[in-house]
């Protein structure tokens, strides 16, 4: 009697404990996965695939690859390691996107229209119809106040659960293990660079940070530490992971601010220079992958550059800097390197891309006809297009530029099979537009036959800079006009080259004080195969030479009101003249008069 009453009670319990899970399990009606196939088809597909396996019309082009929903495996979630998410966890996602990968958000899509989605998404995995796959939402508590104290036990503990091995000693994602580090498909990863926040793809506040910590990264590398470390801990490590950013926003700008010195701009006294761009101003400028000719790059690793500049009566110096998972300094690299067709070279990390071309990590690829991003039809039907169906020059598999060699003639292959080095350019106008057409800029992707651009090209290999006059990206020859310096360094996961070269240009564009001129930046990862075309670049932006002299408040104070005073003298000189006038000409009126009207004697 007694063990009957405990198994009722024990099954009670159960089926108590099992109610609410089994309450989730919501697949929604037939019709609602009907309306959200709907959706899917016109929205997600294209990545997606049709079957939600990730293995959609676009996958070859994107980077990360996009989520196979067959296999029930997520990264953003609020529930815990190993579980699915909740339906508001898929709703954030589809509703923001995750930055800085080919996931966009779709807040034009109704809340109705995502819940569809949502059921239709359910539908690719039977992991949803099982009530053991869910679980809770975790706990997020109030984050922990940003002290001293917090921030140096949250270092301790990224030391001690060992984070630099993938997301390096400072956090930007150059751990001796970023290289190699694949998820569950096979397919490389990125470890996250820590110090820039904006690019977290689960959220830049300590609460998502807190999450990604407590409920690990679902198919990849990062795993959860709800086990291994407390929630005090936990707490402490966002704290100091937090430290290492300086916002959640990149704020990119538009311009740099060209800062006179008196200062020689000597590059081999790197004290004295780093001194020097320590109090100049820098901005932050977005890179892109070049998608729009042959040598398409369509997931470039770098997304973003610093600049700075600095001049003196005769020199000017630019400092750039991006990180880098790795530095790529022992192969080849070059402006006008060939590069094949995309699906003929879409390998990173060192992979020859030989026959056997396959994608991220020898993952086969399809290389028939794959159309564009979009579905558009192709004008060439063997063509890889673009991303967004920018029609390719041809459809053989001969290098871009039909050269068998670059200028540097080598070919050396490097470490770890870096075939290619990493890279960097500053981009300018070969002559400034007229003043009444100031708008006027060369063909932003290495210049056109009209407007030429010059390049000041550092192959990271060599650490000095080549100069190059582009008229388009099949026109770009090596020029001496103007003698281009450099020196280059990489620490802890940052590049950084400085360039120095009389503001006084022979052949190209010169710096003339208060000038605005057009700028635009090229980069190159050796990792990522990236050589001639092939790579991340920016639109056009500016330098602004401010004037040497600084003009301080006071002096245009006093100037005004030393003009005012002049105004204020010459209004009373006139007054007073004219008031003068009157007086004299009523005298001269009135003797007149009293000489005509008196009796004479």
């Amino acid at each position: 009697m007694a063990a009957h009453s405990i198994r009722t009670v024990a099954a009670v319990a159960a089926a108590f404990l099992a109610a609410p899970l089994a309450a989730q399990v919501d697949l929604g009606t037939e019709e609602q996965r009907a309306a959200g196939k709907i959706v899917y088809d016109k929205y997600c597909g294209q990545c997606h695939g049709d079957t939600g396996d990730g293995n959609g019309y676009a996958t070859p082009r994107v980077q990360p690859k996009p989520r196979d929903f067959t296999t029930g495996k997520y990264k953003f979630r609020t529930t815990p390691n190993g579980m699915l998410p909740t339906d508001d966890d898929l709703r954030r996602v589809i509703e923001i996107g995750a930055p800085y990968t080919s996931m966009p958000g779709w807040p034009n899509l109704t809340s109705a229209e995502i819940d569809n989605v949502i059921y239709y998404i359910k539908f690719f995995s039977p992991d949803f119809e099982n009530p053991d796959r869910y679980g809770e939402p975790i706990d997020i508590p109030r984050p922990l106040e940003s002290t001293e104290e917090s921030i140096a036990r949250g270092r301790v503990v990224y030391e001690e659960q060992g984070c630099a091995a993938c997301h390096g000693e400072v956090g930007r994602g150059d751990g001796p293990s970023a290289p190699t580090l694949v998820d569950d498909a096979g397919d490389h990863i990125k470890a996250a660079d820590l110090t820039q926040r904006w690019t977290y793809r689960g959220g830049p506040t300590k609460e998502d940070i807190y999450r990604t910590f407590s409920t690990g990264l679902n198919g990849t590398p990062m795993p959860s530490y709800a086990d291994s470390l407390e929630v005090e801990d936990r707490q402490h490590l966002v704290n100091y992971v937090y430290s290492l950013g300086d916002g959640d926003d990149p704020g990119y700008g538009t311009l740099i601010t060209a800062v006179y010195s008196e200062e020689a701009l000597d590059l081999q006294d790197a004290e004295a220079l780093d001194a020097l761009f320590e109090n100049t101003p820098m901005t932050r400028f977005p890179l892109v992958g070049q998608i729009t000719e042959p040598g398409r790059n369509f997931y470039p690793s770098v997304t973003s550059i610093e600049a700075q500049a600095v001049y003196n009566r005769d020199e000017i110096a630019f400092r750039v800097s991006w990180h880098d998972l790795r530095a790529d300094n022992t192969g080849r690299n070059n402006p006008s390197l060939e590069v094949p067709m995309w699906n003929e070279d879409n390998g990173i990390g060192g992979d020859d891309g030989g026959d056997d071309d396959g994608g991220f990590f020898g993952v086969e690829e399809d290389s028939g006809n794959d159309g564009d991003f979009f579905g558009v039809e192709e004008e060439e039907p063997q063509d890889d297009a673009g991303f967004f169906g920018v029609e390719t020059a041809d459809d053989s598999g001969d290098d871009f530029f039909g050269t068998d060699d670059d200028f540097f003639g080598g070919g050396d292959t490097g470490g770890d099979g870096a075939e290619f080095s990493d890279a960097v350019a500053l981009q300018f106008p070969a002559s400034l537009a007229p003043e009444d057409k100031p708008q006027l800029k060369p063909y932003f992707l290495f210049g056109d036959s009209q407007n030429p651009v010059d390049l000041w090209f550092v192959n990271l290999t060599y650490g000095v800079a080549d100069t190059f006059r582009g008229r388009g990206s099949d026109a770009i020859e090596p020029t001496e006009a103007d003698i281009v310096e450099a020196v280059t360094s990489y620490d802890q996961g940052k590049w950084t080259v400085t360039y120095k070269r009389r503001r006084a240009s022979r052949a190209g564009v010169s710096f003339a004080e208060e000038q605005y001129t057009p700028v635009a930046f090229s980069v190159w990862d050796g990792f990522n195969r990236e050589r001639g075309n092939k790579r991340a670049l920016s639109s056009w932006f500016y330098v602004y030479t401010e004037p040497s002299v600084e003009q301080t408040a006071t002096i245009p104070v006093l100037r005004a009101a030393f003009l005012v005073l002049v105004i204020e003298l010459l209004v009373v000189f006139l007054v007073r003249r004219r008031a003068g006038q009157d007086a004299a000409g009523k005298n001269t009126g009135g003797e007149a008069i009293t000489a005509t009207e008196a009796p004479a004697v």
